[in-house]
């Protein structure tokens, strides 16, 4: 069994979309091992404790970043976490964070990476003016939004969009998304060989 620690900083969306993928046995042999926010309020922390989850709040505010990811580093380790999924964690990860779990970090992002990295990707795709733009899982690594891309997933932006409309099409894909980018890393069959993913029979 595959021990998963979820990171969120809100209603964690993307969290629920990922426990509701391994009840329905799309994710094989895994289990989400601890639920941890930056943010005591965050919704998503009272989501995964009505699911029965170990949430966990671990305050930012008015910390050091190294000093803040230690804890956390150590709160995923004490739950034996093999893989860790940023689900909205709004908060750039230290290096001593990612080298404590190289090749076992994922994020998603909602662009089309290496297009409109960073803050308000939905509306930087919108005000560009772009026709095509979707959402984006890959390994975490020191630079923001940069690591190996797993997959990726497109939606079309119509003309009579306005960025709301283009997030909710994006966030729909997200779902989907994750859940098999999850599921193709837990399986072991890739390598990765420079920026490049490649999937292995």
């Amino acid at each position: 069994m595959h021990n998963l620690g979820v990171l969120l900083s809100g209603r964690g969306s993307n969290f629920l979309a990922i426990a509701d993928a391994i009840d329905a046995g799309k994710i094989p042999d895994a289990r989400i091992a601890v639920v941890i926010s930056n943010l005591a309020d965050a919704p998503g922390l009272e989501a995964a404790r009505q699911r029965g989850l170990n949430a966990v709040a671990i305050e930012a505010r008015g910390r050091k970043r190294a000093e803040h990811d230690h804890e956390v580093v150590a709160a995923l380790r004490s739950h034996e976490v093999e893989l860790i999924c940023l689900a909205g964690y709004m908060r750039l990860l230290s290096p001593g964070f990612v080298q404590a779990f190289s090749g076992r970090i994922l994020n998603i992002h909602p662009s089309l990476l290496p297009a409109f990295p960073g803050l308000d990707a939905q509306m930087q795709a919108f005000e560009y003016g772009v026709q095509v733009t979707g959402c984006t899982v890959h390994f975490v690594d020191e630079q923001l939004d940069h690591g190996a891309i797993i997959l990726q997933r497109s939606v079309p932006v119509l003309s009579g969009d306005d960025p709301h409309a283009v997030a909710a099409r994006i966030l729909e894909q997200e779902h989907v998304a994750y859940a098999e980018a999850i599921a193709r890393v837990l399986s072991g069959k890739y390598e990765i060989v420079g920026r490049r993913y490649l999937p292995k029979k």
